[in-house]
């Protein structure tokens, strides 16, 4: 494919990564604002701990096998995918089997009973999620609309079913069955859609070439859900299921700041991988890439902590007051924590994975150093300050590597264009609330969002026109846009 094709296509992909998560992410936002009001910060603590189990053995999963796929270039893709599919499903039931002995590790440390069960269920995950593999080639092909009408089998199933039975009053089991659910039909569905035979090869040198690639990928995502898992131990430990449930509802509401990153992200990586020795490409599409992202993601995470205090008071309920200083500090972090969020993606088209682990180490050592101690000595607000200190350290690591790779790179430049359009946005919604001091309503909360929202979307039109109309241009036409100047 031409570089004209490609930047073609992947723009068009990001479109259609936006329509898919802004349909399926706020699917998944609305059904954790419903799950909220049917289950307690306890039960909502049960589910915390059990997700971040079953997110920590699937994304270990992830990792292993589909990344290097894409990135790899087999003159016989049939039997690349084969091989592929084989290391799938071989790493699915090695990791399905750790779940079934993490779930009395889970009951036994945490000395919950209740998890046991669940626990053991959530193993039937794995399975499902293998059997969605048929999508990353279609995923490789940049074919996006075909991928992510696929994928949305997972999570609408998912949504349908618990939210059933949690109205139901199934609780945490909602949650449970509805995952798996989703997984078994997504996977069911990409099996029955394959563009290759489903067959078995087994191919010892693919892997160790995949082993190489994904090792320190493997690395990176057990530093980081390790970090997310602890927080919910030492939550629990420090004050109870209702703190563990405080902390896993932040990091729900901060994780959405993510979305588009994954959104543009997604789209380029095929793109990377076919030109990862051009390094001057690598780093316009770095740039401009997460220039786009951080539209959102710093508006989003601002947002979350301008709005915090009104989240809880106008939906959430009083039952969660103890975690407004973590929505309140996670936004802010969420927002900083964009900038050069899709750094890795890079890395990893380049094959270069080694400073991805680095980088997550890093991060992990800082917040086993600071978060834990002053979760432990200072409850929520000690918790939240020690995420500030490995936000920026993890983001210091992250731009000494960015350094290496793009020599160029402004780092400041691109700090500073990140937060510039967020300012008169928050300088007007603090103006109204001096201005109106007193108990607020509803009405009060909706018109200083809207106006949030739209000073915001002004100053980004006025500050980044010149990329706005350059990702525009690529969806108009195949045509290569040049930039007036």
């Amino acid at each position: 494919m031409p570089e004209v094709g490609r930047r073609t296509r992947a723009a068009r992909g990001a479109a259609i990564n936006s329509a898919f998560f802004a349909g399926i992410g706020g699917l998944n936002l609305l059904k954790s604002f419903i799950i909220a009001g049917f289950l307690n910060a306890s039960a909502f603590g049960i589910w915390s701990i059990l997700l971040l189990a079953a997110i920590f053995v699937s994304a270990i999963k992830a990792v292993i096998v589909t990344d290097k796929f894409i990135q790899q270039d087999e003159p016989d893709q049939e039997i690349a995918f084969q091989k592929a599919f084989t290391l799938e499903l071989m790493s699915a039931g090695a990791l399905a089997a750790a779940m079934l002995v993490l779930a009395p590790v889970l009951a036994l440390v945490y000395g919950e009973e209740d998890l046991l069960l669940p626990g053991l269920a959530l193993s039937l995950l794995l399975p499902g999620l293998a059997f969605q593999f048929p999508i990353s080639v279609w995923y490789r092909r940049m074919d996006y609309f075909r991928q992510r009408l696929l994928m949305s089998v997972d999570p609408v199933v998912g949504f349908v079913v618990t939210v059933a039975l949690a109205a139901a009053g199934f609780g945490y089991w909602s949650l449970i069955v509805g995952i798996v659910a989703g997984a078994w039909a997504g996977g069911v569905v990409a099996l029955a859609t394959s563009p290759y035979p489903i067959a078995l090869r087994f191919d010892r040198g693919i892997v160790r070439e995949y082993l190489a690639f994904s090792l320190p990928l493997v690395v990176a995502v057990t530093a980081g859900l390790l970090i997310a898992q602890l927080s919910i131990f030492f939550g629990d430990v420090a004050l109870g299921l209702a703190g563990a449930g405080a902390i896993g509802l932040a990091a729900t509401y901060t994780a959405y700041t993510d979305r588009v990153d994954a959104i543009v992200t997604q789209a380029l990586y095929p793109a990377l991988c076919r030109v990862a020795e051009r390094r001057e490409l690598l780093l316009e599409a770095f740039v401009k890439s997460n220039r786009l992202a951080l539209m959102w993601g710093v508006p989003f995470g601002v947002g979350l902590t301008l709005f915090a205090a009104d989240l809880i008071d106008f939906g959430l309920g009083d039952q969660w007051n103890e975690a407004l200083i973590l929505l309140q500090v996670f936004g802010v972090t969420a927002a900083v924590n964009h900038i050069g969020f899709n750094w890795s993606a890079f890395f990893r088209a380049t094959g270069n994975t080694v400073p991805i682990a680095k980088v997550v180490f890093v991060a992990f050592i800082v917040f086993a150093a600071t978060a834990i101690p002053l979760l432990l000595a200072y409850g929520l607000a000690g918790y939240a300050a020690g995420v500030v200190v490995m936000t920026v350290f993890s983001l210091v690591a992250r731009f000494y590597f960015l350094n290496k790779l793009f020599p160029a790179f402004r780092g400041v430049v691109h700090i500073v264009r990140a937060f510039v359009p967020t300012v008169p946005a928050v300088a007007a919604v603090l103006v109204i609330r001096v201005a109106s001091a007193g108990e607020r309503a509803l009405e009060d909360v909706l018109l200083e969002l809207a106006i949030y929202a739209g000073v915001t979307v002004i100053a980004t039109l006025g500050f980044e026109r010149a990329l706005l109309a350059e990702a525009a241009s690529y969806l108009r036409s195949r045509r290569p846009f040049v930039q007036p100047g």
